[in-house]
């Protein structure tokens, strides 16, 4: 199978059986989504969601936070991971949106990475959920799953995982894949155990067929 036809094939299937995918991060704008991504770094989704109500009433614009202090914060997302540095940056990210963009999240990359707490992918998923603009955010369920499936072949980095899904998923598709890939790797394709005999995508996965050849043999 070349790698043309494998992504045709997955790419087929999650549209016919994944059309609605979207984040599981609960936010009403666009600040709240930025909060939640970088609250989320290292943390699951539904630990996120159980900690942003509070939060946002505390601290409802990011004019009301770039006021406050990293102490403040953290009250607040203390049962997150790390959430000292989280604290530290997300203070740090609503003086930025305030001082330098009047408040609002910028939609592009560039003013996107010089925000305290954001990365490449955490950029990217602003881009993507929105702004509904063509960016693939590689997490490590994107980064495990695009690899298992053999979307990806000998990508060492996210970066170079992202550019290679970037360059064979259809720019008009790129950001519902983005959620297709995460959720497929939160609850089919895991970590340790993928479960590969509910997977629908068995039929095209390179990891399935190579570890069904290796069954054959040791039966």
């Amino acid at each position: 199978m070349t790698k043309k036809e494998r992504y045709k094939h997955v790419i087929g299937w999650f549209e016919a059986n994944a059309a609605s995918a979207e984040t599981e991060l609960h936010y009403q704008n666009h600040y709240q989504l930025l909060v939640a991504v970088i609250l989320s770094a290292q943390c699951t989704d539904k630990r996120v969601n159980m900690i942003t109500p509070a939060l946002f009433e505390a601290f409802p614009t990011p004019e009301v936070m770039a006021v406050s202090s990293p102490d403040s914060v953290f009250e607040y997302i203390r049962t997150c991971s790390y959430p000292n540095n989280k604290a530290k940056s997300l203070v740090g990210m609503a003086r930025k949106l305030v001082a330098d963009f009047g408040g609002e999240v910028p939609a592009g990359i560039d003013q996107l990475l010089t925000i305290p707490g954001v990365g490449r992918k955490t950029a990217n998923v602003i881009l993507a959920v929105a702004f509904d603009q063509p960016a693939m955010p590689v997490d490590t369920h994107v980064f495990r799953v695009a690899n298992r499936i053999g979307l990806t072949r000998n990508s060492k980095t996210p970066l170079e995982t992202e550019r290679e899904l970037v360059k064979h998923i259809p720019a008009s598709l790129l950001s519902k894949a983005h959620h297709w890939l995460i959720l497929h790797g939160r609850y089919i394709c895991v970590a340790r155990k993928p479960k590969c005999d509910i997977c629908g995508l068995r039929e095209w996965c390179s990891y399935y067929n190579k570890k069904s050849k290796v069954d054959i043999r040791l039966s």
